[in-house]
């Protein structure tokens, strides 16, 4: 399972959730552009200390990602508050991608179009959305009970 974030706007919350794949051992995408410079130097400078134990991957656009995700053979799983199914009746696999858009805007049609699941965290009626990085944090550990996976063990089976 991987994490994937589409043109991130806020650095802080990107770095949270690349704290989040480095402690639970998930490969983590950057699809570009992003709102703030992505480069080591800058996630160094905004205190990423994590940044040394997270596998990441940026991508320069949207067409790279999606060719590089159609050459693996990944399942995307989008999160969006326009999603018709709620994540928890959803069932996560080993080759997902949990994909989270912009902060601002979420994802273009383009992106919602090609997308094999798209996955919406029930709110009260009213509220506009969760912060991302709690999106993540919430997406994830759902995604990792289903498939009773975490550190050390990321491929499946029982945890001790």
């Amino acid at each position: 399972m991987r994490i994937a974030l589409f043109q991130p706007d806020i650095p802080q919350n990107a770095g949270t959730i690349l704290r989040l794949a480095a402690c639970l051992g998930l490969d983590a995408h950057i699809i570009e552009p992003a709102g703030f410079p992505t480069t080591d130097r800058a996630f160094r400078r905004a205190g990423m200390d994590y940044l040394d134990q997270v596998a990441l991957t940026r991508h320069s656009s949207w067409a790279q990602f999606e060719a590089w995700r159609q050459v693996e053979g990944l399942r995307l799983v989008l999160f969006t508050t326009h999603g018709p199914t709620p994540y928890l009746a959803h069932r996560f696999g080993m080759d997902d991608i949990l994909l989270f858009g912009r902060e601002s805007s979420g994802v273009p049609d383009e992106v919602h179009g090609v997308a094999d699941a798209k996955l919406v965290i029930p709110m009260r009626p009213g509220l506009r959305s969760l912060n991302v990085a709690i999106s993540c944090a919430m997406a994830v550990g759902e995604a990792l009970r289903q498939l009773q996976a975490g550190p050390g063990n990321t491929h499946g089976g029982a945890v001790d």
